[in-house]
């Protein structure tokens, strides 16, 4: 089976290159783009990490036969950098059509004489164009064995998700009855999205069971489950699916999870990771999920997801609840629902300062050492299920206004929720352009380098935490 060809890029790169190729009128504009390159399964994802635009008359010329191409002094460079960068080398044109476009005659032939002498050049990765039409887009990528793939779409990352096709895909009009009143809001080619997407779901307790529970109800078709924890008496006021049993018997919540899952949508596919979130297997499973919901706590939890949606450009969510009291007075301060997205490209959670090095080190000790440094205290933190199910909620319900695009383009924002004081408020996420992470301009950071990096993993943890810059 040949791998299907699908392409990244976060909105703000595909604004630049857009209005680049559509200036207004009626001509043809060029650009080179430089993705990453990751294998995930039968996906060959490239993720945009630098678009180049080329100078119309001097970079973007006419050529003896009449029709424009790329002037070699601005490929050169170009075609050197993705070779010691491990980047994969795009063309784009734009052609006038709109839902719809392929590539001319023209443009296959000069691939042909053109792109066996780049991938010599480029020393083992592909290269390749691509032609835009204004709501469409398709691919010519050349492997180094000198085998051809078109694409199968393009998806535009910011909060919202934009997908682009070299021609609109047929939506079938069935639909599963159960969810009738929800197609009467977004339709059957809504409803048939979902059921073709896998979702992850890190940290199942108070809030991801809530979270899981909401997304089988809606139909979504694979669910990749991770939790190394057993249900205990204590977690029964805000587990959602558990029992007394569960607790008694020491079940395993991602077994929980996949039995809560199966009462509302029996047809789900489920793939069960009872492991820490940092471990080699989950952050390899993690790579082929559409979107990670982050519900677990812990600092490499954080890490490891944050990294994956800068290096592989999935889009994730951050969620949790804080109470916070004054031990003095014994009176709350505040309680607070979290929604924090996340992006490729938009201030992570580096930048923000929500990584903390120091308790990402004491993780990273024994239980024993953990235990010392704690002198033997470990007070749980408050949760309670009203605060995890506001996270969960309006977590779920961007995953679906954005990825079904049910809203216009909206900014990457945190969301905190605060219930004692009644109040909401958005924060704008800060960006580094240091940050080893999200940067775009940093030469050496995670930023859209697909599998030419190493994925973050409980192994990488001891190197990566002394590495960023905040």
């Amino acid at each position: 089976m040949k791998e299907a060809v699908t392409v990244r890029i976060t909105r703000r790169h595909y604004d630049i290159l857009h209005g680049h190729l559509f200036p207004g009128g009626y001509g043809e504009h060029g650009a080179i783009v430089l993705a990453g390159l990751a294998k995930i399964g039968q996906e060959l994802r490239l993720t945009v990490r630098d678009v180049v635009l080329a100078k119309d008359g001097k970079e973007y010329v006419i050529g003896e036969s009449g029709y424009h191409s790329l002037k070699a002094t601005a490929i050169s460079p170009l075609i050197k950098r993705c070779r010691d960068e491990r980047l994969v080398y795009l063309a784009v044109h734009n052609h006038l059509s709109d839902d719809a476009v392929e590539f001319s005659d023209v443009d296959l032939n000069s691939h042909s004489e053109g792109y066996p002498a780049l991938l010599d050049i480029a020393r083992g990765m592909p290269v390749g164009a691509l032609v835009f039409g204004r709501r469409s887009v398709q691919a010519d990528l050349w492997l180094p064995d000198r085998s051809r793939r078109d694409l199968r779409e393009m998806l535009v990352i910011g909060q919202s998700v934009h997908r682009l096709y070299p021609r609109q895909p047929r939506w079938s009009a069935n639909t599963d009855k159960s969810h009738d009143r929800q197609v009467r809001m977004f339709g059957a080619k809504g409803q048939q999205i979902l059921r073709r997407m896998r979702i992850a779901v890190v940290g199942l307790g108070g809030i991801g069971s809530l979270v899981t529970e909401y997304l089988a109800r809606l139909g979504i078709g694979e669910f990749i489950l991770v939790d190394e924890d057993v249900v205990e008496t204590s977690n029964l006021s805000r587990l959602v699916g558990a029992n007394q049993n569960d607790a008694d018997n020491r079940e395993l919540k991602v077994d929980v999870a996949e039995r809560h899952i199966r009462e509302a949508n029996a047809h789900a596919r489920i793939t069960k990771l009872a492991m820490d979130a940092a471990a080699p297997k989950v952050v390899e499973e993690l790579k082929s999920a559409d979107y990670i919901f982050l519900a677990a706590d812990t600092m490499r939890a954080r890490l490891v997801i944050n990294g994956l949606a800068q290096q592989y450009f999935i889009p994730a969510v951050q969620l949790g609840a804080k109470v916070t009291a004054s031990h003095s007075s014994r009176t709350l301060e505040d309680a607070i629902s979290i929604v924090r997205p996340m992006r490729p490209g938009d201030g992570c959670l580096f930048c923000n300062g929500l990584i903390d090095s120091t308790a990402l080190a004491t993780e990273l000790l024994k239980e024993e050492e953990r235990r010392d440094i704690a002198y033997g205290v470990q007070e749980p933190n408050p949760s309670v299920i009203t605060l995890n199910a506001v996270s969960a909620a309006h977590a779920v319900n961007d995953f679906l206004f954005d990825f079904l695009e049910l809203r216009d383009k909206a900014e990457v924002e945190f969301l905190h929720l605060s219930h004692i004081r009644r109040r909401n408020s958005a924060v704008s996420p800060t960006h580094s352009p240091r940050c080893t992470e999200c940067s775009c301009s940093l030469p050496h950071s995670r930023f859209a380098r697909g599998d030419a990096v190493s994925a973050i993993s409980m192994a990488a943890f001891s190197s990566e935490q002394d590495s960023h810059i905040r």
